[in-house]
C-alpha cells in the first residue's frame, strides 16, 4: 500500500527553486533511504512535507495516507501521523522533555488513559536509548549534546507512534556507540509498524539498519532508485558514478 505519494514536486525558498520535479512513492512498512549531494533537496522535502513557511511548494502534489497534505496546517499535518526527526533539533527553553512529551502526545492522540503504562513505556525506552531519566526535566534540547538531541529524537518517535517518520540525518555528528542506539530505535519503530524515509549521506547507520531501497536526488529529481546496495556503491565510489550513469 503507497502510504505517501508525492508528485511533479516543487519547492523553494525564498524565491530560489531547491527541488523542481520530484515524485515518489513511499510503500507502507518500509524503510526507504533517501541521499543526494548538499543542495539537492532531501531536507528541503522533509520541510515542504510538514507545511514549513519558509518552503514554498511551487507545483505537485503530495497525498499522505488519502489526504493531500498540501492542504493542511502543520500541526493537522502531524495528527495525520507524520513525524520528521530535525537534523539540528531546536531548543525550547521553559518546556520540560516531559512536558513537552506529554502535550504532544495528547494532541496526537487524546488524553493518556494509563498513565502508569504510558510512564512505563517511557522508562523502557529511555534505558534502550541510555537516557539519564533526568533528562525529563530538563528544558527540551537546552545544554543537550548533539548525540543526545537525536536520541531524545528517536524517543519522541517512538512514544508518539506516527504511521510514517521522516528523519534528516539522524546520524550526523554521532560517535559510533551513539549511532547504535539511534539505530536500535529506529529498528524498534519499524516493528511497532512505522514506516521510515531516512535521509543520510552515509551507508555507516545503515549497517544496523535493513533499507528496502535507496534513493538518490539530483537537482531534478530522482536520479537513481534501488537496493540497499546502491548505498555501497556510493561509499566506495562517492556520487559521480550516478551521474555518469544518468548523463
Amino acid at each position: 500500500m503507497t502510504l505517501l505519494e508525492i508528485r511533479n514536486l516543487g519547492v523553494s525558498v525564498e524565491d530560489t527553486a531547491i527541488i523542481r520535479d520530484l515524485s515518489l512513492n513511499i510503500e507502507a512498512d518500509t524503510l526507504t533511504v533517501i541521499m543526494g549531494k548538499n543542495g539537492t533537496g532531501k531536507s528541503s522535502m522533509a520541510y515542504a512535507l510538514m507545511g514549513h513557511p519558509a518552503y514554498e511548494v511551487t507545483n505537485g502534489t503530495a497525498r499522505f495516507d488519502g489526504e493531500d497534505l498540501l492542504e493542511l496546517s502543520p500541526d493537522k499535518i502531524a495528527k495525520s501521523g507524520l513525524f520528521l526527526g530535525f537534523q539540528q533539533p531546536v531548543e525550547v527553553s521553559g518546556v520540560t522533555v516531559v512536558k513537552f512529551l506529554q502535550s504532544a502526545y495528547r494532541a496526537l492522540h487524546g488524553e493518556i488513559e494509563d498513565y502508569d503504562a504510558f510512564q512505563e513505556e517511557l522508562d523502557d525506552i529511555l534505558t534502550m536509548l541510555h537516557i539519564d531519566r533526568s533528562f525529563l526535566y530538563r528544558y527540551l534540547n537546552e545544554g543537550f549534546s548533539g548525540g543526545e538531541k537525536k536520541r531524545l529524537e528517536i524517543m519522541q518517535l517512538l512514544m508518539l507512534k506516527p504511521k510514517l517518520a521522516i528523519l534528516d540525518e539522524p546520524d550526523s555528528g554521532l560517535d559510533v556507540d551513539a549511532m547504535k542506539l539511534v539505530a536500535a530505535g529506529i529498528n524498534l519503530a519499524r516493528e511497532r509498524g512505522i514506516t521510515v524515509v531516512l535521509i543520510t549521506h552515509y551507508k555507516r547507520l545503515l549497517n544496523y539498519l535493513d533499507a528496502n531501497r535507496v534513493v538518490v536526488l539530483g537537482e531534478n529529481g530522482i536520479m537513481m532508485d534501488e537496493g540497499p546496495e546502491l548505498a555501497d556503491r556510493i561509499e566506495e565510489e562517492g556520487y559521480e558514478f550516478v551521474y555518469r550513469q544518468v548523463s
